[in-house]
């Protein structure tokens, strides 16, 4: 990979989409600590929201300035998901010790997030398993339903917006119904892939 890429007269730095997930990888804590430290103060809560928000803008940018500049590593295949995976579970496990979601929605979402990136893994000696069209937008559903959650359970924010309640459960739930369905068509696809390399003689035992 060179120093930079150009496209279409702007040069980009090859590490800009590394940096990118480095840093969502370190907001995670920063996260994590905001909302911990006084999670019913309305400045912290916020704080912790914007942090969340930066976070998911990082991942928004780093894989399309890694593609549009062909500027996509190894790295990037490796820690993008990992990233992704690591600030929304931990949105979605401080959501529930804060008791503002049920544990078995966590459990469930966690569940399939983990599982099928451990089934992906094993199908490489398969296929590479590309992430559908039904997994990206599972990601902006859950990234859209995290947000709407984070800043409700203060009060001035209910005063505020008192419908937010309703609006936030439609689209978790949303988000993990299109969570659970796309796992299942993960796991669909992956024993059809499974089947058709066995069936052209590739060793299942490597």
């Amino acid at each position: 990979m060179t120093q930079s890429a150009q496209h279409a007269g702007v040069t980009v730095p090859a590490w800009l989409p590394n940096a990118l997930t480095v840093l969502r990888l370190v907001l995670v804590p920063v996260f994590v600590v905001l909302l911990f430290l006084h999670p019913t103060d309305f400045g912290w809560r916020m704080a912790a929201t914007v942090a969340f928000g930066v976070a998911i803008l990082t991942d928004l940018f780093d894989g399309r300035i890694a593609r549009r500049y062909n500027l996509v590593s190894d790295f990037g295949k490796i820690w993008d998901p990992i990233a992704d995976k690591a600030l929304t579970g931990a949105a979605f496990i401080s959501l529930s010790i804060l008791n503002e979601l049920p544990w078995w929605v966590t459990v469930v979402i966690l569940i399939r997030e983990w599982g099928i990136t451990w089934m992906r893994v094993q199908m490489l000696k398969y296929e590479v398993m590309a992430a559908a069209a039904g997994g990206k937008l599972k990601t902006l559903l859950q990234s859209i339903a995290l947000l709407m959650f984070l800043p409700y359970p203060i009060p001035k924010v209910q005063e505020i917006l008192p419908f937010w309640f309703v609006l936030s459960w439609l689209v978790m739930g949303a988000a993990f119904v299109l969570t659970v369905v796309t796992g299942l068509m993960y796991v669909r696809d992956a024993l059809r892939l499974r089947a058709a390399a066995l069936a052209k003689g590739k060793d299942d035992t490597r």
